[in-house]
């Protein structure tokens, strides 16, 4: 993609952003979180200042298909008023004829916010007869929802290729700038964390930075089924049976590479799965059959933060332990913390969205970073080096 929204004048165009306006509603209806609100602005503001309508779709929650007040998108109007100070235009249906009589009777600098695009079926199906009534809506196509790129709906996908003009927003930019270009040719050493209860969800992910990254570490629950795989006892820990043998060929395939596969050395042990658990250290060749690992050790830690400070490019996909309790937080919140100093010092550091981010963000050191994606899926599926539909339709 050669063009960018920096360098196009949006002056009396009418400009069809999809947004990710995917935000938590309160019982009373009212925004619990505006972060995704707060991010898309910058696109917005853009086509406004330069004197354009603002044209916005997005879904919100699963109102599967159908018309459902719970999910309707018209809470966000108000926040848009109050952030930007401009008129704004609800659609009550997301294509038709109110649709577009609120776009035509848009003026310049003004929005329009569609209601949400999952009140119809055709939206997930990618049905082209639906990216049609859509691309009447605009004049130029702008994809600023990274967080659906992996999914080839009719908002992200089909309607792309009705339009002549299709560009980036500045959050899809910023995450193909990070995961793209960062990763495309990374400084190196390049450190890949990888964490998550389970191995069958980072499968690929692992397997494609085989041979990529200088460095994988390995934390979560998935760390024990590849322990297993080393015939070491686990204990009560997460294990997943069926997937000792891919561990085995991970183990092999690593070993057989440029790429070093790092495991822990010592773990945190709890006798249940509770905050108040009586909790011990144990190296990782003498776990407690009757205990469940819920952390990495200390030991563990500071191997870990070594590797990370020795990095030029280090990418974090995944908590090294149960971090929403307490007592198994320390391996998370280390490499949050290690990866906000080794960004000090010059580093390209990544957080690949969806736990991760949420823990960088539990800790106050999402700042700290050089990003966090702001999508869980699709950063997910970019890692694992596949072609994301929403963005093969910007090219």
């Amino acid at each position: 993609m050669t063009k960018s929204i920096d360098n196009f004048n949006f002056k009396d165009l009418k400009a069809l952003i999809r947004v990710d306006f995917n935000v938590p509603l309160d019982n009373d209806n009212n925004i619990a979180d505006d972060t995704r609100l707060a991010a898309s602005l910058p696109t917005v503001k853009k086509v406004l200042n330069d004197g354009g309508v603002a044209v916005l779709m997005s879904h919100l929650g699963r109102p599967k298909g159908k018309p459902n007040k719970k999910y309707s998108l018209r809470p966000v109007t108000n926040w848009l008023i109050e952030k930007l100070g401009c008129e704004v235009h609800f659609a009550e249906t997301t294509i038709g004829s109110d649709a577009e009589d609120k776009v035509r009777s848009a003026k310049a600098g003004e929005i329009v916010l569609l209601e949400n695009l999952r009140f119809f079926a055709d939206e997930e199906a990618n049905d082209s007869d639906f990216a049609a009534h859509l691309s009447r809506l605009g004049d130029v196509y702008i994809n600023d929802a990274f967080g659906t790129a992996h999914r080839a709906h009719a908002s992200t996908h089909a309607v792309a290729k009705l339009f002549k003009e299709k560009l980036p927003g500045y959050l899809m930019q910023k995450e193909l700038d990070f995961l793209g270009a960062s990763l495309a040719e990374p400084r190196r050493p390049y450190t890949a964390i990888v964490g998550g209860a389970k191995i069958s969800g980072k499968i690929d992910v692992i397997e494609n930075l085989i041979g990529q990254a200088d460095n994988i570490l390995i934390g979560g629950g998935m760390m024990f089924t590849f322990l297993k795989a080393m015939n070491i006892e686990t204990g009560k820990s997460l294990l997943e049976e069926e997937k000792i043998e891919l561990a085995t060929e991970i183990i092999d395939r690593a070993n057989n590479s440029t790429t070093k596969l790092i495991l822990p050395v010592d773990v945190v042990l709890a006798d249940k799965f509770e905050e108040n658990a009586q909790t011990k250290i144990s190296v990782i060749k003498s776990i407690d059959q009757n205990m469940m690992g819920l952390d990495i050790g200390p030991k563990t830690i500071d191997e870990y933060k070594k590797v990370i400070a020795k990095s030029g490019t280090i990418v974090w996909n995944g908590p090294m332990g149960v971090f929403e309790m307490e007592p198994f937080s320390k391996g998370t919140r280390a490499v949050a913390r290690a990866m906000a100093i080794a960004t000090e010092q010059g580093a390209i550091t990544i957080v690949g969205g969806g736990d991760s981010a949420a823990a960088i963000n539990k800790f106050e050191l999402a700042e700290q970073v050089s990003h966090v994606s702001t999508g869980g899926g699709a950063s997910l599926e970019f890692l694992e080096g596949k072609e994301l539909p929403g963005i093969t339709a910007l090219k």
